[in-house]
Protein backbone atom coordinates (compact mmCIF):
# COMPACT_ATOMS: atom_id res chain seq x y z
CA UNK A 1 0.00 0.00 0.00
CA UNK A 2 1.33 3.15 -1.33
CA UNK A 3 1.44 5.99 1.38
CA UNK A 4 -1.54 8.03 1.23
CA UNK A 5 0.46 11.33 0.52
CA UNK A 6 1.85 9.75 -2.47
CA UNK A 7 -1.66 8.67 -3.64
CA UNK A 8 -2.81 12.41 -3.13
CA UNK A 9 -0.04 13.98 -5.16
CA UNK A 10 -0.62 11.11 -8.46
CA UNK A 11 -4.41 12.37 -7.61
CA UNK A 12 -3.84 16.32 -7.57
CA UNK A 13 -1.15 15.91 -10.64
CA UNK A 14 -3.21 13.62 -12.78
CA UNK A 15 -6.41 16.34 -11.99
CA UNK A 16 -4.37 19.19 -12.72
CA UNK A 17 -3.12 17.85 -15.95
CA UNK A 18 -6.81 17.15 -16.92
CA UNK A 19 -7.38 20.98 -16.81
CA UNK A 20 -4.05 21.92 -18.29
CA UNK A 21 -5.52 19.37 -21.17
CA UNK A 22 -8.33 21.42 -21.84
CA UNK A 23 -6.02 24.33 -23.32
CA UNK A 24 -5.77 22.95 -26.76
CA UNK A 25 -9.34 22.11 -26.47
CA UNK A 26 -10.41 25.52 -26.37
CA UNK A 27 -11.66 26.63 -30.24
CA UNK A 28 -14.27 28.87 -32.23
CA UNK A 29 -17.26 27.03 -30.43
CA UNK A 30 -16.23 27.95 -26.75
CA UNK A 31 -16.48 31.84 -28.29
CA UNK A 32 -19.68 30.73 -30.06
CA UNK A 33 -21.08 29.36 -26.57
CA UNK A 34 -20.09 32.29 -24.81
CA UNK A 35 -21.66 34.30 -27.01
CA UNK A 36 -24.77 32.64 -27.06
CA UNK A 37 -24.96 32.62 -23.85
CA UNK A 38 -24.68 36.29 -23.97
CA UNK A 39 -27.44 36.53 -25.87
CA UNK A 40 -29.80 34.34 -23.74
CA UNK A 41 -32.21 36.12 -22.90
CA UNK A 42 -34.45 33.72 -20.51
CA UNK A 43 -32.08 31.52 -17.85
CA UNK A 44 -29.13 29.21 -18.74
CA UNK A 45 -30.75 25.74 -17.23
CA UNK A 46 -27.94 23.66 -16.22
CA UNK A 47 -28.44 19.80 -15.95
CA UNK A 48 -26.50 17.15 -15.39
CA UNK A 49 -26.66 13.30 -13.70
CA UNK A 50 -25.17 12.14 -11.04
CA UNK A 51 -21.96 13.60 -10.62
CA UNK A 52 -21.90 15.71 -13.29
CA UNK A 53 -25.26 17.08 -11.91
CA UNK A 54 -23.29 17.76 -8.74
CA UNK A 55 -20.71 19.72 -10.83
CA UNK A 56 -23.88 21.69 -13.00
CA UNK A 57 -25.20 22.60 -9.82
CA UNK A 58 -22.10 24.41 -8.78
CA UNK A 59 -21.85 26.16 -12.28
CA UNK A 60 -25.53 27.54 -12.04
CA UNK A 61 -24.68 28.72 -8.95
CA UNK A 62 -21.11 31.02 -10.43
CA UNK A 63 -23.36 31.84 -13.32
CA UNK A 64 -26.00 33.45 -11.23
CA UNK A 65 -23.62 35.41 -8.90
CA UNK A 66 -21.82 36.77 -11.52
CA UNK A 67 -24.61 38.20 -13.71
CA UNK A 68 -26.17 35.33 -15.53
CA UNK A 69 -29.42 34.27 -14.36
CA UNK A 70 -29.25 30.38 -14.00
CA UNK A 71 -30.42 27.26 -12.29
CA UNK A 72 -30.00 23.57 -12.03
CA UNK A 73 -32.68 21.54 -13.14
CA UNK A 74 -32.59 17.85 -12.57
CA UNK A 75 -32.87 15.64 -16.17
CA UNK A 76 -34.55 12.78 -14.26
CA UNK A 77 -37.43 14.86 -12.99
CA UNK A 78 -37.08 17.06 -16.19
CA UNK A 79 -38.35 14.33 -18.43
CA UNK A 80 -41.06 13.19 -15.31
CA UNK A 81 -43.34 16.57 -15.38
CA UNK A 82 -40.38 19.23 -14.57
CA UNK A 83 -39.48 19.98 -18.08
CA UNK A 84 -42.55 23.35 -17.75
CA UNK A 85 -39.40 24.78 -16.43
CA UNK A 86 -37.91 26.01 -19.73
CA UNK A 87 -39.07 28.22 -21.50
CA UNK A 88 -38.36 30.09 -24.93
CA UNK A 89 -35.41 32.09 -24.62
CA UNK A 90 -33.57 29.67 -22.01
CA UNK A 91 -30.68 28.04 -23.19
CA UNK A 92 -29.87 24.59 -21.86
CA UNK A 93 -26.16 23.81 -20.50
CA UNK A 94 -25.77 20.14 -20.51
CA UNK A 95 -22.42 17.82 -18.92
CA UNK A 96 -21.96 14.26 -20.06
CA UNK A 97 -18.71 12.82 -19.61
CA UNK A 98 -19.96 9.92 -21.83
CA UNK A 99 -22.07 11.87 -24.22
CA UNK A 100 -25.03 8.99 -23.94
CA UNK A 101 -26.25 9.44 -20.84
CA UNK A 102 -30.24 8.39 -21.50
CA UNK A 103 -32.02 11.24 -19.55
CA UNK A 104 -30.54 13.57 -21.54
CA UNK A 105 -30.76 12.36 -24.71
CA UNK A 106 -34.74 12.09 -23.73
CA UNK A 107 -34.49 15.95 -23.55
CA UNK A 108 -33.25 16.76 -26.83
CA UNK A 109 -36.29 15.98 -28.30
CA UNK A 110 -38.16 18.60 -26.50
CA UNK A 111 -35.64 20.93 -26.76
CA UNK A 112 -35.49 20.70 -30.54
CA UNK A 113 -39.37 21.48 -30.62
CA UNK A 114 -39.11 24.21 -28.13
CA UNK A 115 -35.90 25.76 -30.00
CA UNK A 116 -34.08 25.69 -27.44
CA UNK A 117 -30.49 26.58 -27.77
CA UNK A 118 -28.43 23.01 -26.27
CA UNK A 119 -24.48 23.62 -24.93
CA UNK A 120 -23.03 20.51 -24.08
CA UNK A 121 -19.83 19.44 -22.69
CA UNK A 122 -18.51 15.93 -23.06
CA UNK A 123 -15.21 13.84 -24.17
CA UNK A 124 -16.69 12.90 -27.23
CA UNK A 125 -17.78 14.66 -29.96
CA UNK A 126 -19.25 11.83 -32.02
CA UNK A 127 -21.34 10.91 -28.90
CA UNK A 128 -25.20 11.15 -29.36
CA UNK A 129 -25.39 14.37 -27.04
CA UNK A 130 -22.47 16.01 -29.00
CA UNK A 131 -23.87 15.42 -32.39
CA UNK A 132 -27.51 16.72 -30.96
CA UNK A 133 -25.88 19.74 -29.54
CA UNK A 134 -26.12 23.39 -31.37
CA UNK A 135 -22.70 23.71 -29.28
CA UNK A 136 -20.42 21.23 -28.13
CA UNK A 137 -17.55 21.71 -25.78
CA UNK A 138 -14.91 19.18 -25.32
CA UNK A 139 -13.81 17.78 -22.11
CA UNK A 140 -11.28 14.82 -23.06
CA UNK A 141 -9.27 14.03 -20.52
CA UNK A 142 -6.56 11.16 -20.74
CA UNK A 143 -7.70 8.99 -17.41
CA UNK A 144 -9.64 9.40 -14.12
CA UNK A 145 -7.74 10.21 -10.84
CA UNK A 146 -9.25 7.24 -9.36
CA UNK A 147 -6.31 4.92 -9.36
CA UNK A 148 -8.93 2.47 -10.83
CA UNK A 149 -9.80 5.07 -13.92
CA UNK A 150 -13.31 4.78 -12.55
CA UNK A 151 -14.79 7.00 -10.39
CA UNK A 152 -15.41 10.46 -11.96
CA UNK A 153 -12.61 12.41 -10.78
CA UNK A 154 -10.63 14.29 -13.15
CA UNK A 155 -13.59 14.70 -15.71
CA UNK A 156 -15.67 16.24 -13.08
CA UNK A 157 -12.99 19.10 -11.93
CA UNK A 158 -11.99 19.53 -16.14
CA UNK A 159 -15.94 20.01 -16.14
CA UNK A 160 -15.90 22.43 -13.31
CA UNK A 161 -12.93 24.37 -14.46
CA UNK A 162 -14.81 24.67 -18.33
CA UNK A 163 -17.97 26.08 -16.35
CA UNK A 164 -16.14 28.85 -14.41
CA UNK A 165 -14.10 30.09 -17.78
CA UNK A 166 -17.28 30.21 -19.15
CA UNK A 167 -18.30 32.40 -16.15
CA UNK A 168 -15.99 34.50 -16.17
CA UNK A 169 -16.06 35.25 -19.94
CA UNK A 170 -19.26 35.74 -19.64
CA UNK A 171 -18.53 37.90 -16.01
CA UNK A 172 -15.88 39.96 -18.33
CA UNK A 173 -18.43 40.38 -22.45
CA UNK A 174 -21.07 41.44 -19.73
CA UNK A 175 -19.10 44.14 -18.01
CA UNK A 176 -19.91 43.28 -14.91
CA UNK A 177 -18.46 45.20 -12.28
CA UNK A 178 -17.32 45.20 -8.30
CA UNK A 179 -20.54 47.05 -7.86
CA UNK A 180 -23.03 44.72 -9.81
CA UNK A 181 -21.01 42.29 -7.18
CA UNK A 182 -22.10 43.74 -4.26
CA UNK A 183 -25.84 44.04 -5.35
CA UNK A 184 -25.83 40.40 -5.69
CA UNK A 185 -23.92 39.73 -2.61
CA UNK A 186 -25.68 41.70 0.04
CA UNK A 187 -24.92 39.84 3.09
CA UNK A 188 -21.99 37.34 3.78
CA UNK A 189 -18.06 38.41 4.12
CA UNK A 190 -18.15 39.09 0.33
CA UNK A 191 -21.16 41.38 0.45
CA UNK A 192 -19.69 43.38 3.21
CA UNK A 193 -15.89 43.39 1.66
CA UNK A 194 -17.96 45.38 -1.18
CA UNK A 195 -19.70 47.67 1.05
CA UNK A 196 -19.65 51.68 0.03
CA UNK A 197 -19.31 54.11 2.42
CA UNK A 198 -22.30 55.77 1.55
CA UNK A 199 -24.33 52.50 3.01
CA UNK A 200 -22.86 53.34 6.35
CA UNK A 201 -22.42 56.74 6.53
CA UNK A 202 -24.55 59.25 9.09
CA UNK A 203 -26.49 61.77 6.95
CA UNK A 204 -29.07 64.15 7.02
CA UNK A 205 -30.38 64.93 10.90
CA UNK A 206 -27.73 62.24 12.04
CA UNK A 207 -24.95 64.43 10.95
CA UNK A 208 -22.62 66.57 13.02
CA UNK A 209 -22.66 69.58 11.64
CA UNK A 210 -21.97 73.47 13.10
CA UNK A 211 -20.90 76.64 11.42
CA UNK A 212 -17.78 78.52 11.84
CA UNK A 213 -19.43 80.92 13.64
CA UNK A 214 -21.30 78.75 15.91
CA UNK A 215 -20.97 79.39 20.17
CA UNK A 216 -18.38 76.92 21.09
CA UNK A 217 -21.35 75.86 23.72
CA UNK A 218 -23.35 74.59 20.78
CA UNK A 219 -21.02 72.73 18.98
CA UNK A 220 -20.49 70.73 22.46
CA UNK A 221 -23.75 70.20 22.73
CA UNK A 222 -24.21 68.80 18.98
CA UNK A 223 -21.67 66.62 19.65
CA UNK A 224 -22.97 65.59 22.66
CA UNK A 225 -26.69 64.79 20.94
CA UNK A 226 -25.39 63.00 17.64
CA UNK A 227 -23.18 60.72 19.38
CA UNK A 228 -20.29 60.52 17.28
CA UNK A 229 -17.54 61.94 19.35
CA UNK A 230 -16.93 64.85 16.33
CA UNK A 231 -18.72 67.88 14.98
CA UNK A 232 -17.75 68.94 11.05
CA UNK A 233 -17.25 72.76 11.15
CA UNK A 234 -18.75 74.03 7.96
CA UNK A 235 -19.18 77.53 5.65
CA UNK A 236 -21.45 78.28 3.01
CA UNK A 237 -22.85 75.85 1.15
CA UNK A 238 -21.84 73.22 3.43
CA UNK A 239 -18.20 73.26 2.50
CA UNK A 240 -15.97 71.06 4.96
CA UNK A 241 -13.67 73.61 7.10
CA UNK A 242 -12.99 71.60 10.25
CA UNK A 243 -14.18 69.59 12.75
CA UNK A 244 -14.30 69.27 16.56
CA UNK A 245 -13.40 65.86 18.23
CA UNK A 246 -13.37 64.66 21.81
CA UNK A 247 -10.15 64.72 21.55
CA UNK A 248 -9.57 68.28 20.69
CA UNK A 249 -12.12 69.57 23.56
CA UNK A 250 -9.86 67.30 25.89
CA UNK A 251 -6.45 69.28 24.81
CA UNK A 252 -8.60 72.79 24.89
CA UNK A 253 -9.80 71.73 28.17
CA UNK A 254 -5.70 70.96 29.40
CA UNK A 255 -4.88 74.68 28.47
CA UNK A 256 -8.43 76.40 29.01
CA UNK A 257 -8.09 79.86 30.27
CA UNK A 258 -11.39 79.93 31.22
CA UNK A 259 -12.55 81.25 27.83
CA UNK A 260 -13.22 78.24 25.94
CA UNK A 261 -16.84 78.61 26.15
CA UNK A 262 -16.29 81.93 24.82
CA UNK A 263 -15.16 80.89 21.52
CA UNK A 264 -16.41 80.32 18.55
CA UNK A 265 -16.15 76.59 16.44
CA UNK A 266 -14.17 78.12 13.97
CA UNK A 267 -11.76 79.48 16.14
CA UNK A 268 -11.00 76.56 17.95
CA UNK A 269 -11.25 73.76 15.38
CA UNK A 270 -8.88 71.43 14.15
CA UNK A 271 -8.23 72.48 10.30
CA UNK A 272 -8.30 69.98 6.88
CA UNK A 273 -9.94 66.96 8.49
CA UNK A 274 -9.55 63.75 6.64
CA UNK A 275 -12.09 62.97 4.38
CA UNK A 276 -13.23 59.95 1.73
CA UNK A 277 -15.71 60.19 -1.25
CA UNK A 278 -18.59 58.54 -0.81
CA UNK A 279 -18.39 55.52 -3.40
CA UNK A 280 -14.85 54.34 -1.76
CA UNK A 281 -15.49 51.25 -0.38
CA UNK A 282 -15.88 51.08 3.17
CA UNK A 283 -12.86 48.70 2.91
CA UNK A 284 -10.39 51.75 2.23
CA UNK A 285 -12.08 54.10 4.96
CA UNK A 286 -11.13 51.18 7.56
CA UNK A 287 -7.74 51.34 6.59
CA UNK A 288 -7.31 54.88 6.94
CA UNK A 289 -8.72 55.12 9.87
CA UNK A 290 -6.39 52.33 11.43
CA UNK A 291 -3.56 54.28 9.43
CA UNK A 292 -4.18 57.32 10.70
CA UNK A 293 -5.23 56.71 14.30
CA UNK A 294 -8.43 58.51 14.00
CA UNK A 295 -12.15 57.42 14.65
CA UNK A 296 -13.93 59.37 11.70
CA UNK A 297 -13.72 60.20 8.36
CA UNK A 298 -16.08 63.18 6.79
CA UNK A 299 -17.49 61.87 3.66
CA UNK A 300 -17.58 65.23 1.07
CA UNK A 301 -18.40 65.89 -2.91
CA UNK A 302 -15.43 66.51 -5.78
CA UNK A 303 -16.43 70.17 -4.34
CA UNK A 304 -15.58 69.80 -0.84
CA UNK A 305 -19.45 69.86 0.17
CA UNK A 306 -19.89 67.71 3.30
CA UNK A 307 -22.16 64.87 3.15
CA UNK A 308 -21.82 62.49 5.73
CA UNK A 309 -19.85 61.13 8.58
CA UNK A 310 -18.42 57.25 9.12
CA UNK A 311 -17.48 56.28 12.80
CA UNK A 312 -14.91 53.15 13.40
CA UNK A 313 -17.68 51.80 15.27
CA UNK A 314 -19.83 51.73 12.04
CA UNK A 315 -17.05 49.33 10.70
CA UNK A 316 -16.11 47.10 13.53
CA UNK A 317 -17.76 43.47 13.04
CA UNK A 318 -18.10 43.88 9.25
CA UNK A 319 -14.92 42.19 8.96
CA UNK A 320 -14.08 43.68 6.19
CA UNK A 321 -9.79 42.13 5.69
Amino acid sequence: MRPPRDVAREVLETEAAAIRGLLPQLDERFDGAVALLQACTGRVVCTGMGKSGLILKKIAATLASTGTPAFFLHPAEAVHGDLGMIVPGDVVLAASFSGTTEELLQLVETLKRLGIPLVVMTASSTSPLARHADIHLPVAIDREACPLNLTPTASTTATLALGDALAMALLEARGFTREDFALLHPAGQLGKRLLKVEQLMHSGDALPKVTTATPMREAIYEMSKKGLGITAVVEDEDRLVGCISDGDLRRLLQEDDGTILGHTAGERMTHQPRTIPSGELAAAALKIMEDKRITSLFVCDEGGRLEGVVHLHDLWGLELF
